[in-house]
């Protein structure tokens, strides 16, 4: 009696190895399927279709609370896959295939029921059948007990005959099940000929092509405008009210190192953490004691060096950890220093270092800028000033300011009610005031800088080492420039 049950379970087995093909494959055949990326290092996802001719908006955040990243894409309304009548057909399709899919789960659960039921019986039937034997070898043994013991048994088999019936109906399911494979392989060749038969190497050329597509775009994802900054993280409590601490801006992904820098201004002791839970629980740590004292909290690091601003001048120092010495330190040209130009805060904030997608960066004041913010590209080899920009903004009015994407975005307070309130762009040479929330949730920021490689804002508060993620808006336009 079991032998129709294996025939049904193999059946089952086949057709749903069949349905997940169809489920998995039907796409990818035409083209349909999205295509995911992922870039090793940065955890940074993003999916995209084949765009038309309007431009898609997309908007990529460093990390969810779970830690991946999250991409949002705004897509046309009018896309070419809404008006493909092939799309339409294959979306029919996918769903009679989904319905397939479901109905063969509870016929495999169904089966799976009645098997155990009629295992659970076998022992009944070989009585039975042991019974009937004796019984037919020698008739005078019959009597009216041994009826009644037969009839009992007949009794406890009474309820196999609905599982029997279930199997005839679940057996007529199978052929219908069948026919609607049949005519789902019908239609699908039927649509693989309306679209010119392409071949497996075509169908290959054509994915080669979408990946290099999407490799070459997922290359100019990196950068975008800031629309928006998540609700404060905070790592540790520790410290004084005013520090900094920070991960190497450039190093892979698998250098979790994090450094940590207490007070503002005089401090010669760097504590370097092998990883971010050792910070946290302050543990596993080694120890580096600068040659010059630093001024203020805008230090960065970046490929393995803290370039920082010596105590009493504008002299930037760039100190190699591994070496333990100092590479190169060179003077800013007329930077003030000394709590001559500081942030709002005060704290020798004159000279401010940081890092993004484009490189290393100063941010500082001079005379001849009457106070005003002055941005400059510097080389991280050298210490050379590259390039410089007056961005016209007052840096005492200024909380704290950090860099992305080759844009400065600045607060208009360090304390509570803050928000990021202004933006100089130097790819265009020119500035706009914005409005984005930013929640200073312990009421004193001393220290903001933004680590490209983790897209997140590192912050000291009061105390608190806290990050922040970010929202970075792109337009992805069909020639594939951003």
């Amino acid at each position: 009696m079991t032998v129709p049950l294996l025939k049904i379970g193999a059946v089952l087995s086949t057709m749903a190895m069949v349905t997940n093909w169809m489920s998995q494959t039907l796409p990818s055949l035409v083209g349909l399927n999205g295509t995911a990326v992922s870039r090793a290092g940065t955890s940074e996802k993003i999916t995209l279709f084949q765009s038309p001719d309007e431009g898609w908006q997309v908007y990529t955040s460093a990390q969810a609370p779970d830690g991946k990243c999250l991409c949002t894409a705004v897509i046309p309304v009018q896309g070419t896959c809404s008006r493909d009548l092939r799309s339409h057909q294959l979306r029919q399709l996918m769903e009679k295939v989904q319905n397939i899919s479901q109905s063969m789960e509870v016929l495999d659960l169904r089966t799976y029921r009645d098997l155990q039921y009629v295992r659970n019986t076998e022992s009944l039937m070989k009585g039975l059948d042991s019974r009937l034997k004796v019984a037919a070898e020698s008739q005078k043994s019959l009597n009216a007990k041994s009826f009644q013991e037969l009839k009992d048994k007949m009794t406890e088999l009474l309820p196999l005959m609905p599982v029997l019936d279930q199997y005839k109906s679940d057996t007529r399911l199978i052929v219908h099940l069948k026919e609607e494979v049949r005519n789902l392989s019908g239609s699908l060749l039927a649509i693989q000929e309306e679209m010119g038969a392409y071949d497996y190497e075509e169908l290959q050329q054509r994915v080669l092509m979408l990946e290099a597509r999407l490799h070459a775009c997922m290359q100019k994802l990196g950068c975008g405008k800031l629309t928006g900054v998540s609700n404060p993280i905070t790592i540790r409590a520790s410290g004084s009210r005013f520090g900094s601490w920070m991960t190497d801006t450039m190093t892979p992904s698998a250098d979790s190192r994090v450094w940590y820098m207490d007070g503002y201004y005089k401090g010669r002791r760097v504590l370097e953490f092998r990883t971010l839970n050792d910070f946290v629980t302050g543990q596993n740590f080694v120890q580096h004691l600068l040659p010059h004292p630093w001024a203020g909290t805008g230090h960065v690091v970046f490929n393995g060096s803290l370039y920082y601003n010596k105590y009493q001048s504008n002299i930037a120092v760039k100190y190699h950890f591994r070496s333990r010495s100092v590479l190169v330190q060179r003077s800013l040209a007329g930077a003030g220093y000394n709590n001559t130009f500081p942030y709002s805060w005060g704290g020798f904030s004159d000279i401010d270092f940081m890092v993004d997608e484009s490189g290393l960066w100063a941010v500082y004041t001079t005379n001849q800028n009457a106070g005003n913010i002055v941005v400059s590209r510097v080389d991280p080899q050298t210490l050379e000033v590259l390039h410089s920009w007056d961005t016209g903004y007052p840096k005492r009015s200024a909380g704290e300011s950090f860099m992305i994407c080759g844009t400065l975005y600045v607060t208009n307070s360090h304390l509570a009610g803050a928000k990021i309130y202004f933006a100089y762009y130097t790819n265009t040479s020119s500035y706009e005031y914005t409005d984005i929330p930013f929640h200073n949730q312990y009421s004193h920021i001393s220290m903001l800088d933004y680590n490209p490689r983790e897209r997140v804002l590192y912050t000291w508060n009061n105390g608190h080492q806290v990050i922040y993620n970010v929202t970075l808006f792109h337009v992805i336009k069909t020639s594939g420039e951003l």
